[in-house]
């Protein structure tokens, strides 16, 4: 294998799927500012992802409506206010 490949900051990093609380150590580059200890009690920085492979639909075969930033609650509101309203009948 080639020498110097992988960028200077490539480190292992603790992926941490917010929703589930699945764990993934995994080489990356991605800026972090939390540590956490893995398994081998070293201690690695900390990436939380809203979804993985461990939540996502796709994968986990169940549907579930996760809403972090109140998105569904604000589509529902839209759709509410577009349904057009019913006429009185006389």
């Amino acid at each position: 294998m080639k020498k110097d490949l992988h960028p200077k900051d490539y480190r292992a990093v603790i992926f941490e799927d917010s929703t589930s609380g699945k764990r993934f150590l995994i080489g990356s580059t991605v800026e972090t500012s939390k540590t956490d200890k893995w398994d081998d009690g070293k201690e690695y920085p900390l990436y939380q992802v809203e979804i993985s492979s461990a939540s996502h639909p796709f994968y986990t075969g169940q549907a579930k409506t996760i809403d972090t930033a109140g998105r569904v609650d604000k589509f529902k509101k839209r759709a509410a206010a577009a349904k057009p309203k019913a006429a009185k009948k006389k």
